[in-house]
């Protein structure tokens, strides 16, 4: 598989076939995915369809080793974790893969980066090392061009004067942020926005009360004097990020897929429009693993878009406890 053509309009009648190609090559090189597998008792060559391909618990990041390469280890990112909580860690051979897929992904939607000024507001993440989402940010900080671009900790008198003369200027404005720390700032300051895209990370990261995402984007939306909050999905064991322009309805771009499985039985996959765990294809990760079933709830609409709707309380996913290692 050329990854290079993943990132190709020729993608998007082609899915079926890459993923497939994908599953192959990861289930004979990457030892961890092949053992698990091997539990589930697949035979690799009767997988002939999408929805036989079996997701590995997210869960293995933090434990294993996920690779699918012999080539060097480029960069390590790592999950936020809470304390105590061991780290998942995503071991990235190439970078350049990394790179391709959220420039792409966020033009694919959002045009051209150097189009805006990038004013980042997610102090938890700047306060660790080995952000993924810090890594992308900063990527788009130094694409955008602009000297005005740029990462925020605990100076919000500096953004509040910058986001106002920028938006004040008809300046096009990214403002991306976690969503506690974009609730301090409207807390603090009340704006009218009429040239910013204004979008929330998700999370609270321990620091306030975990809101549902109506009230949040609500008390966002009268705070930023905007009529609609965005919305970036990623994830540390991830190389791609879906976007919502909108009321929590993300859409991915060609090269990633999101599907619902059964939550009481983790290898049932479930139709359009029920909700269930999700499972994330992601053929960037074509050198670690690019089936992935995640810790979050949802629900997938007949046009490919989805929402999230929670996680699992529990702390494994019910279901995909097949091997202790």
């Amino acid at each position: 598989m050329k990854i290079n053509n993943i990132f190709n309009n020729t993608i998007i009648d082609n899915f079926e076939d890459a993923a497939l190609e994908i599953f192959r090559f990861q289930a004979k090189n990457n030892s961890v995915y092949n053992e698990f597998l091997n539990h589930l008792k697949v035979d690799i060559n009767e997988v002939k369809q999408l929805n036989q391909i079996p997701f590995l618990p997210i869960q293995f990041f933090k434990s294993h080793q996920i690779l699918s390469s012999k080539e060097k280890i480029q960069q390590v990112f790592l999950s936020s974790g809470t304390t105590g909580s061991e780290q998942s860690k995503h071991y990235v051979t190439d970078l350049k893969i990394y790179k391709n897929s959220f420039t792409k992904g966020f033009e694919l939607f959002y045009g051209p980066i150097k189009n805006y000024t990038v004013l980042a507001l997610l102090p938890s993440y700047l306060e660790r090392e080995g952000s993924s989402l810090i890594y992308m940010v900063d990527n788009f900080i130094k694409k955008s061009n602009n000297p005005k671009s740029d990462f925020y900790l605990n100076n919000l008198d500096e953004l509040y004067t910058t986001l106002t003369e920028l938006d004040t200027a008809n300046e096009k404005v990214l403002l991306i942020g976690v969503s506690f720390a974009l609730l301090d700032l409207v807390e603090s300051y009340k704006f009218n926005l009429k040239n910013t895209i204004v979008m929330e990370t998700g999370g609270m990261k321990g620091r306030r009360k975990e809101l549902i995402r109506e009230e949040l984007h609500k008390i966002l939306c009268e705070g930023f004097g905007v009529e609609k909050i965005h919305s970036e999905y990623g994830m540390t064991e991830l190389l791609s990020q879906a976007y919502s322009k909108g009321d929590g309805i993300f859409q991915c771009p060609p090269w990633m897929k999101v599907m619902t499985r059964d939550t009481e039985d983790a290898l049932t996959l479930l139709p359009n429009g029920k909700s269930g765990g999700i499972n994330v294809i992601d053929l960037a990760n074509i050198n670690s693993c690019s089936f992935i079933a995640t810790q979050d709830l949802g629900k997938v609409y007949a046009n490919n878009t989805f929402e999230i709707i929670g996680r699992f309380d529990n702390s494994d996913i019910r279901g995909c406890n097949l091997m202790v290692l």
